[in-house]
């Protein structure tokens, strides 16, 4: 049987109303399903490496799928002509911004939302992988390795917090001491430098207050944790710094393709006529394929949800904390009273292991920012744009990594929060040349651990991108390019001595807004007056942190609304919480006007 015939059979095994075709040596999939999940059954059922990829266009009857756009319509960007249009503000987007502003290019990045890294870049735990859950094969392995390099002289450069803390997966049973050989052997096949086990012994040294089963644990110390905000911010602002325009608000609604070319880009802000597009659109990058004439993959989205706990529990974790994802653990371990609540929190479920093949399972991390951060867990839906959290999600994923770190307690937690995986079917980047279209370049299906590979990724998007443009003339290095970025003093990471120094230069550093989290005055107004100024509550709290302590913001909110407001020289209630849907303040109810 060839293997488009065992495809037909596959698929006709999940629903044999679906049409299975070939196009382009891409396999496509058309048709209207009653339940999403027969719909992602069958683009998994539809891949194969004989073909190019799965181009999954069944419908979900009764389901119609809403892409929210800015409310602003102008001009402002008509009849622009970059050398580079980058769309998306992700990590990936921002990250090829900056690698190119070493050229004298006129680059532009657009962005849809209201500012840098508010998809998936900013819903994830931050870990810095070092794929040890990965193939060799994968295009994501090729640039993992490079980008973990990467990433201690780049935070450093940006002056973003980096902590290579090593990442950790404990050990249930005495046996698992004897695979350590194969264990090391693995990593040194996926290219995982240091690897070693610890007894229990070494072990507490690392995590004191690791969980009473663990016999020992494999460790790599290569894995370490990011802001992936505080450094997708940074990384846009040293790429404006260096010349490139960060275009917020603006959509892409179309594009106008003659002989294999993009020639102009439709936005909500003008049209745009580019010599090359770079396409790093995350959930939307095969609707932004589709619209160049490019497209041989499908983004089906895949939703995760992580807990935060609070900071005096920060000792719980001081790595990266996991479990082999096949092994079980007895709940005998748990005294009478623990196994009861866990009984009654998992409704008879077994969270114990993780059945799929496209996640590790998640695990107890300590993050840069001192506190703890619990999941995800993994839903296939079909909103691309689906950050809604339940109760249902938040204790599943606590109950299922308890078992990482039974000291934790659901009080501990102080907020969740929900991201989008941009997965394709074929459970890997694409990273490439247009291959139909000839002026673009797809940098897409960047789920995890899209972070840990994005600086890597730039590389190769460069060198395609100065590739094409020296075939329109002459490209020259940018003299002036300076790779460090200054970013803004945080207060709470100084001594009482540099404190004191930064207070007499500005005094706003010692108006303290945010008690959780230490955050001044000063600190909020550089933070707005960077290279990307954005007005809203949540750019702040990507920037410097206020808002996401303990209290979330129910005591420092309203000053910093009034900080915003002064600097932007508006009214309180033009100031919003995210963009121009996230209406704060809708009027006043007292005092004079």
């Amino acid at each position: 049987m060839g293997a488009f015939a065992k495809i037909e059979k596959a698929v006709a095994a999940v629903n044999p109303g679906v049409k299975v075709s070939l196009d382009r040596n891409c396999v496509v999939l058309s048709g209207e399903l009653d339940n999403w999940d027969d719909v992602i059954a069958c683009g998994k059922a539809a891949v194969s490496k004989k073909y190019l990829g799965v181009v999954n266009n069944i419908k979900l009857k009764g389901y119609e799928e809403k892409i929210r756009l800015p409310k602003v319509s102008d001009d402002l960007y008509e009849g622009a002509t970059p050398d580079v249009l980058i769309i998306g503000g992700g990590i990936s987007g921002a990250t090829i911004a900056r690698e190119l502003a070493k050229w004298k290019l006129d680059i532009m990045l657009v962005e849809k939302g209201a500012d840098v890294a508010v998809g998936a870049t900013s819903r994830n735990d931050g870990c810095v992988h070092v794929g040890i859950d990965l193939t060799p094969n994968q295009v994501k392995h090729k640039y993992l390795v490079t980008g973990n390099a990467m990433y201690g002289d780049m935070c450093k450069d940006l002056n973003v917090k980096f902590d290579r803390t090593g990442h950790m997966m404990l050990m249930y049973y005495d046996w698992e001491k004897y695979i350590v050989p194969i264990f090391k052997v693995v990593a040194k096949v996926l290219k995982v430098p240091g690897v070693c086990s610890l007894s229990l012994e070494e072990l507490k040294k690392i995590e004191p207050n690791v969980v009473d089963w663990a016999k020992g644990a494999y460790y790599m110390p290569s894995g370490g944790m990011v802001s992936p905000y505080k450094l997708t911010v940074a990384l846009a602002e040293n790429a404006a710094e260096n010349g490139a325009k960060i275009c917020l608000n603006t959509a892409v609604l179309g594009m106008e393709v003659a002989d294999g070319e993009i020639k102009a880009v439709k936005t909500n802000r003008g049209t745009i006529k580019p010599k090359l597009v770079i396409n790093a659109a995350g959930a939307f990058a095969d609707v932004i394929a589709d619209m160049a004439g490019d497209r041989t993959f499908t983004i089906h989205p895949r939703k995760g949800t992580n807990l935060i706990m609070d900071k005096k529990i920060g000792m719980y974790a001081r790595t990266s904390v996991a479990k082999m994802p096949f092994i079980k653990v007895s709940p005998d371990w748990r005294n009478t009273e623990k196994q009861s609540f866990f009984k009654t929190l998992m409704k008879g479920k077994d969270l114990n292991t993780t059945k799929t093949t496209h996640t590790k399972g998640g695990g107890v991390i300590h993050t840069v920012d001192n506190n703890v951060l619990v999941g995800p867990n993994a839903i296939e839906v079909p909103d691309r744009e689906d950050f809604t959290t339940d109760m249902t999600s938040v204790k599943e994923i606590f109950a299922k990594q308890a078992i990482i770190q039974d000291k934790m307690k659901m009080s501990d937690i102080i907020t969740y929060f929900s991201g989008i995986r941009a997965a394709t079917y074929e459970e890997d980047f694409v990273i490439r040349k247009g291959l139909f279209t000839k002026n673009i370049i797809e940098v897409a299906g960047i789920q995890s651990p899209g972070i840990t590979t994005a600086p890597a990724v730039a590389l190769d998007v460069d060198k395609w991108a100065v590739e094409y443009l020296s075939k329109l003339g002459k490209v020259e290095k940018n003299e002036s390019y300076n790779p460090k970025h200054k970013g803004v003093p945080h207060l709470a990471d100084m001594t009482e001595a540099e404190r004191d120094a930064l207070i007499k230069k500005n005094p706003l550093y010692g108006e303290i807004v945010c008690r959780c989290e230490e955050i001044s005055k000063g600190e909020i107004i550089d933070a707005i007056n960077s290279a990307v100024p954005v007005y809203s509550v949540d750019a702040i709290k990507r920037r410097v942190r206020p808002g996401m302590g303990r209290c979330q913001g129910g005591f420092c909110g309203p000053t910093v609304i009034k900080i915003l407001a002064e600097q932007k020289g508006c009214s309180v209630e033009e100031i919003n919480k995210s963009n121009e849907y996230g209406t704060i303040l809708l009027n006043k109810t007292k005092g004079a006007n």
